[in-house]
C-alpha cells in the first residue's frame, strides 16, 4: 500500500499560506437553506436566447442513413462533435450542463433548450460537468485536467484549477466541495470557491472511477490496476484497500453505493462486479456473469474481446442491483439471494444505467442511440425512445422520472418526456 499522507500532512497547495482545512460532517439544515436561498432561477428566462439553439422534432430533417424515428421534444444542437456528457441541476431539474468533443460546454434550460450561457475557456474535449448539490455552482472538467467552476445565476467563472489529466470528477452531496481523479492516481478535493485543496494518493496509475459516499465523509476510489480504496475525506487516510484477489484483475470502470451508504459496488474489465461493505472493506459476493456466448478465440494480433461491465447500481425500493455489460446484458440481482435475477438483453453494447429514485425502474442507454426502461421486477422492457443517429455517451434522469436528457455522438442533446399516466 503506498504511503498517504497523514492529519498533520494535508498537502494542500496553492498560494503560500495554508488556508483552514475544509470542514466535511455534513452541514445543517439552516446552512444549506442559507446557501440555497442565494439562487434564484426565475428572471434567468427572460432574456434572449445567445443563440438558437434548439428544434422540434417537426424542423428536423432526417438525412439518408440517419434513425427517421424521433422521439424527443426539444434538440439542443450547438455542439459541433460527439457530446460525452450531460447533468441536471438537482435544485429545479430545469437546466442541463453538457460537454463534448468541441471542447465546449453549455448550461441550457431543458423545457426549450434556449442557451443560459457558455462555459468557455477549455482547450480540450469536456468529459465531466455537474452541479453542486443546491445547483448554485457547475463544475466542467476536460481531458487535459483543466477543471473551471462557475456561478449559475451570475452566469460567470468563479474558480479554476488545472491537475494531470482527468478521469472523473463529482460534488459533494451536501456541500461546496469537489472531488476528481487524474490519471496519475490522485484524488483532488478542493472547498469552492476558496480553493482549499488536499490530495489522496493512489497508486501509480489511473484513479479511472471514483464516488461520494452519502455520509459525506467517505469516497470510494477504483484504480486502473485493479484495486479499490475507502478514503477518509476529512483525515485524508485509507480507510480500506482492496486487492489481489479482493481487488479486480482488470481495471475499474464504475463504482455506486447503496442509498444509506453500506454497500459499494464495484465494476471492471474483468466482466466481474463486487459486492462491498463499506464499513469492513470486505467483499460480500462477486457477481459473475455466466453461461455467456462463448467467443471465438482471437485471431493472430488481435486481442481476446472483454465483455467489461460499464455501469452499475442500486434499487432504491427493493433489494436489487442492476450492471450493465458490454455485450449488451442488462443483468437485474437480487441482493437478499446473491443471485441472478433477470437478463435484459440489448443488440448493441450498453454505455450507462440509471434507477428512477422511488421506484423498481432502471433505465439503460446503449450504442444502438436508444433509451429504455426496464420493470426490474418483471425483467420485462417497458418502454424505449429513439431520436439519436449515433450512440448515447451519457443521460441523466429528472427526480420525479418525467423527462430524461441523453448525449450522443451526433453531436446532440436530447430531452425526451417518459411521463406514463399508470407510473
Amino acid at each position: 500500500m503506498e504511503p498517504v499522507e497523514g492529519p498533520g500532512e494535508l498537502g494542500f497547495h496553492g498560494d503560500e499560506e495554508i488556508i483552514e482545512v475544509v470542514e466535511l460532517g455534513p452541514p445543517g439544515p439552516d446552512d444549506l437553506a442559507d446557501e440555497m436561498e442565494d439562487v434564484d432561477f426565475d428572471d434567468e428566462g427572460a432574456e434572449e436566447p445567445d443563440a438558437e439553439a434548439w428544434e422540434t422534432e417537426d424542423d428536423e430533417g432526417v438525412e439518408d442513413g440517419m434513425e427517421a424515428q424521433d422521439d424527443s421534444e426539444v434538440t439542443f444542437s450547438l455542439h459541433s462533435a460527439s457530446v460525452f456528457c450531460v447533468s441536471l441541476d438537482p435544485k429545479t431539474n430545469t437546466l442541463a450542463v453538457t460537454g463534448g468533443e468541441d471542447d465546449k460546454a453549455f448550461v441550457w434550460r431543458v423545457s426549450d433548450g434556449e442557451l443560459l450561457f457558455e462555459c468557455s475557456g477549455h482547450k480540450d474535449s469536456v468529459t465531466c460537468a455537474g452541479f453542486s448539490h443546491d445547483s448554485m455552482f457547475v463544475a466542467t472538467g476536460d481531458m487535459s485536467g483543466l477543471i473551471k467552476v462557475w456561478r449559475v445565476d451570475a452566469k460567470e467563472e468563479v474558480w479554476s484549477f488545472e491537475v494531470g489529466d482527468l478521469e472523473w470528477m463529482e460534488w459533494h452531496p451536501q456541500a461546496h466541495v469537489l472531488l476528481a481523479g487524474t490519471a496519475d492516481g490522485n484524488s483532488w478535493m478542493w472547498k469552492i470557491p476558496s480553493g482549499d485543496c488536499k490530495t489522496f494518493q493512489g497508486p501509480a496509475c489511473p484513479a479511472t472511477c471514483g464516488r461520494i459516499l452519502p455520509d459525506g465523509k467517505r469516497a470510494v476510489v477504483g484504480y486502473e490496476d485493479g484495486t479499490m480504496r475507502i478514503w477518509d475525506l476529512k483525515q485524508g487516510t485509507s480507510l480500506h484497500v482492496l486487492k489481489g484477489q479482493d481487488g479486480h484483475q482488470d481495471p475499474l470502470t464504475c463504482v455506486a453505493s447503496n442509498q444509506d451508504g453500506s454497500l459499494i459496488m464495484t465494476g471492471s474489465v474483468d466482466c466481474h462486479a463486487k459486492l462491498v461493505n463499506s464499513t469492513t472493506g470486505k467483499v460480500v459476493c462477486v457477481f459473475r456473469m455466466e453461461n455467456m456466448a462463448p467467443k471465438a478465440p482471437p485471431g493472430e494480433g488481435e486481442e481476446a474481446e472483454s465483455n467489461s461491465v460499464e455501469s452499475l447500481g442500486f434499487c432504491n425500493v427493493m433489494p436489487l442491483a442492476a450492471v450493465g455489460y458490454l455485450d449488451g446484458t442488462l443483468a437485474i440481482y437480487d441482493l437478499s439471494t446473491q443471485s441472478l435475477r433477470h437478463k435484459c438483453q440489448h443488440e448493441s453494447g450498453i454505455v450507462q444505467l440509471l434507477w428512477e429514485e422511488s421506484s423498481a425502474v432502471v433505465y439503460t442507454c446503449s450504442l444502438d442511440g436508444a433509451v429504455r426502461l426496464w420493470d426490474a421486477r418483471s425483467g420485462k422492457m417497458i418502454s424505449e425512445y429513439r431520436g439519436h443517429s449515433a450512440e448515447i455517451l451519457d443521460f441523466a434522469v429528472n427526480k420525479d422520472a418525467s423527462i430524461v436528457v441523453t448525449t450522443s455522438g451526433d453531436h446532440q442533446a436530447k430531452v425526451f418526456c417518459v411521463q406514463r399516466p399508470d407510473r
